[in-house]
Order: C-alpha cells, then structure tokens, then sequence
C-alpha cells in the first residue's frame, strides 16, 4: 500500500512537470471533467491548453513509462528466479536486443508492405525475444544448471551478433534512419493512447502467467531438481514463465526502444526490502519499477527542458554502475 501510494504520488508529479507546469489542483479538475456530467460545470474554470497537454502528450505518456517500468522489473525478476542468477536482466543476457531487432526489422518491413503498426512490432519483437532467451540458455546451461559467469558470456556472445545484425538493419534501413536510431536510445517522447492500447494485452497476458506461477518460481529457487520433488512439473514451468518473460520484454521494447538495466537494479532492491518470497516480491517489484521509470523520465524531460534525453540514458547512467557492483560483489563470491 505504501509503494502503491508513493507510484500514485510519482504519476502526479510526472504529468505535472514538464515545459508546462500544471498543478495538482488543476489536474483534479481536469480529470473530473473528463467525467460524463461534470464536464459543463467545470469547463468555464479550465484551460484548454493544459487540457491538451495533460490528456493528449502527459497523461498517456506516465501511464505508458508505469506500465514498462512494470514490464521489464517483473521480467527481470523472473529471470533472476528462473535461472537462480542475480545478473539475469532483459538487456544483460540479450533478450532486449533480441526484441530491438524484430522490433528494426518490422519497422522496415512495415514502411514496405503497409503492416499495422499494432501487430507487426510486437509480434516480432515477442518472437526474436523468444529466440534470443532460448539460445542463451542453451548456451549457458551446464549440467542443468546456468552459472553466473557462463550466462554473461552468453549473453555478450549473443548481444555481439544481435549488435551487429542491427547495424546492418540500420545500413539498409533508408528513410527509417533517425526513427530507428531514436528509438534504439529508448524513451516515451510522442507516445499516446494508442502506445498504451497496443501495450496492454501482451502485457496483461506476460504479467498474469508470471503471477500464477509465482509460488512455482520459490520452488525453484531451492533447485529444479528440490521443486520436482515437490511436484512442480519442472520443465513445463520453466517454458511457460521463459514465454512470459520473453512476451513482456518484447512489449516494452515494442514501444519504448532500448531502456537497460530496469529489470536488473529493481528485483535486488526489492530482494533487499521485502525478501525473496515471489509472491510478495512480483508485486512490489512491479511497483517498484513502475516508480523507478517514472523518475527517470522525469529526470530526462527535465535535465536538458525545453528539450529531453533519452530514458535510456538515465536508467544507464544508474544501472550500469550498479551492475559493476553486482558483478564486482559475485567476483569476490566465487574467488
């Protein structure tokens, strides 16, 4: 209740803040007015450009950087507990990279062949995330078993191949150029309702596996040979939460480019606050996240205003160190 008042608490500054300050107040009102019956009673008090801005280019954008923030923690934590590994992250071992270039390659395809912008992004993005995570893990496993230091590298083999087909997507990309360019960085900057739209049932479906499965990832936790012993149909499991993971991943991607490190930073400080028990620590790490990204992307509309920098920057510039310290901390562990 706490974290979900402090995300109610962020959604409220992030429409706030802006080129544009509205205040609380003014947003209240807006927001009542957009409800049948009290629109005529409240319109003469109003501004009709804070209305557009907060509806049409605030509003659907905080909803949007919530959801994704969400996303990528909850699909960062599932990895981590899948793989009983604390460097598991969308964009460590590759699966972000993996979306981006079904994500590249819709867009190039889309701008041929007219496919809706609905369905050809995130499909492909869902299933080059799919196949990157597959591939990964065959590589890193070892006996059953995925250790930290040969998951890293499999994630940077892969990531190297993935760089490499994108920079060769980007050669050939023509008039798509700065729109992919743009979007690789990672950021909301002109997202809309239809963002939200398109988002929401991948997101839905990805969430509400790794949900009814959360008692199911504690098992888990112990060994995939300890939670068959206790009647977890192991590899089953296992390929439904890799598919949810992978979905939610490639939905985020779908619609905020390349924004790192959100499912890496999240689950630990969650681990730190809450424990390791999944079914407390899927729904705070959600929240989390959600909070997480919504700073940040207040952070890039206000550093550099009227202008922004990219999302993906900010959570770079706090992940990164962070997963030296982690990587640093699983050194000294294992030496």
């Amino acid at each position: 209740m706490a974290l979900a008042a402090v995300l109610l608490l962020a959604v409220m500054a992030g429409v706030s803040i802006g080129a544009v300050y509205i205040s609380p107040g003014e947003i209240g009102a807006i927001l009542f007015s957009h409800i049948p019956g009290l629109g005529n009673i409240l319109e003469a008090d109003l501004t009709t450009e804070h209305d557009v801005i907060l509806m049409t280019i605030r509003f659907p954008r905080v909803v949007m950087a919530a959801l994704v923030g969400a996303g990528l923690a909850l699909a960062g934590a599932t990895f981590q507990g899948l793989f009983r590994n604390p460097m598991a992250d969308p964009y460590v071992i590759g699966v972000s990279s993996g979306a981006a270039l079904g994500a590249i390659i819709s867009i190039i395809v889309q701008a041929q062949w007219d496919v809706p912008f609905r369905f050809g992004i995130p499909v492909s993005a869902f299933v080059f995330a799919l196949i990157t995570i597959m591939l990964v893990y065959n590589l890193a496993r070892v006996g059953g078993k995925v250790p930290v230091m040969t998951l890293l590298l499999a994630g940077i083999a892969v990531n190297s191949l993935l760089s490499a087909m994108e920079s060769l997507c980007l050669f050939f990309s023509g008039e798509q150029l700065h729109q992919i360019v743009f979007w690789l960085l990672g950021g909301f900057s002109g997202t809309g309702w239809d963002y939200v739209a398109m988002f929401l049932p991948y997101g839905f479906i990805g969430a509400t596996i790794i949900f009814v499965y959360s008692r199911e990832l504690n098992a888990l936790l112990l060994g995939e040979e300890s939670a068959q012993h206790l009647g977890v149909e192991v590899e089953r499991v296992k390929k439904y939460l890799l598919v949810a993971a992978a979905l939610l991943t490639g939905a985020c991607v779908s619609v905020s480019g390349m924004i790192a490190f959100v499912g890496l930073v999240t689950p630990h400080v969650v681990r730190m606050l809450f424990g390791s028990d999944h079914r407390l620590l899927l729904p705070a790490v959600a929240l989390i996240g959600a909070i997480f990204l919504l700073l940040a992307d207040m952070v890039s509309r206000i550093v550099v205003a009227p202008g922004e920098l990219p999302v993906g920057i900010i959570t770079a510039l706090v992940g990164g160190p962070f997963f030296i310290f982690l990587l640093r901390r699983q050194k000294n562990a294992l030496f």
